[in-house]
């Protein structure tokens, strides 16, 4: 399983119905606001055999609202 964060620049006035579109994504687990540059930090798992490029492009960045990413790739989750 591949963990990655993608941060989510929206349309003015728009950060929640974005947000409101992409917790309704499967790969999507969690969906935070947050400040700074970008409106939203979206934490996706995807299969080891997905191509992360293909799904941001095709999921995360056609979402209605969206105007920019930024993609993280996580390695390991320490507890």
């Amino acid at each position: 399983m591949q963990t990655i964060f993608v941060q989510v620049k929206c349309e003015l006035g728009l950060a929640y119905q974005v947000a409101d579109e992409a917790v309704d994504i499967e790969q999507v687990s969690e969906v935070h606001s947050i400040s700074g540059q970008y409106d939203l930090m979206v934490k996706c798992y995807l299969d080891d055999s997905a191509d992360i490029g293909q799904f941001v492009v095709d999921t995360i960045q056609r979402l209605p609202g969206v105007k920019d990413t930024f993609t993280l790739i996580a390695f390991k989750a320490f507890s």
